[in-house]
């Protein structure tokens, strides 16, 4: 994890994540942290390198991993390696959310429509000003 920015110091991205468990209904039952870390490759973080045999091994006891943004899996130089690790967790069934990208409202949202007879209901109440704007005119119907 990176010290080098408030946004991304451990304390900070903590926080975030439980904030975010508990708004969604999770029980955060482990936590995989590499603080101090450079994050530039897969050797110098033991915490990914435990939280990927874990996935793979079938030895994990949680169903959905939370990231506090796609950045934090590491700073690879091949930027396909984060969308690597989170498609080994997808294929063991085990989902990826992240907390702190302002990408997951929507993507929630969307998920919702998906499952959601009338999808305006469900957003009622909910930031649609949080939305691009020419989405969230759409979704009001203009």
């Amino acid at each position: 994890m990176s010290t080098d920015h408030q946004q991304y110091s451990t304390a900070n991205q903590s926080q975030a994540i439980r904030e975010y468990a508990a708004r969604h209904g999770f029980k955060i039952e482990k936590t995989y942290e590499d603080s101090g870390k450079s994050g530039l490759n897969l050797d110098d973080s033991d915490a990914l390198k435990q939280l990927i045999d874990d996935v793979q091994s079938g030895s994990a006891e949680f169903s959905t991993i939370l990231v506090y943004d796609v950045s934090r899996w590491g700073r690879f130089q091949d930027a396909d390696e984060s969308a690597y690790y989170e498609y080994i967790c997808k294929r063991a069934g085990i989902s990826v959310r992240y907390c702190a990208e302002r990408l997951t409202f929507v993507l929630e949202a969307l998920r919702k429509l998906l499952s959601e007879p009338d999808f305006l209901a469900v957003l009622e109440g909910e930031q649609l000003d949080t939305l691009p704007k020419n989405l969230a005119l759409r979704l009001q119907g203009g």
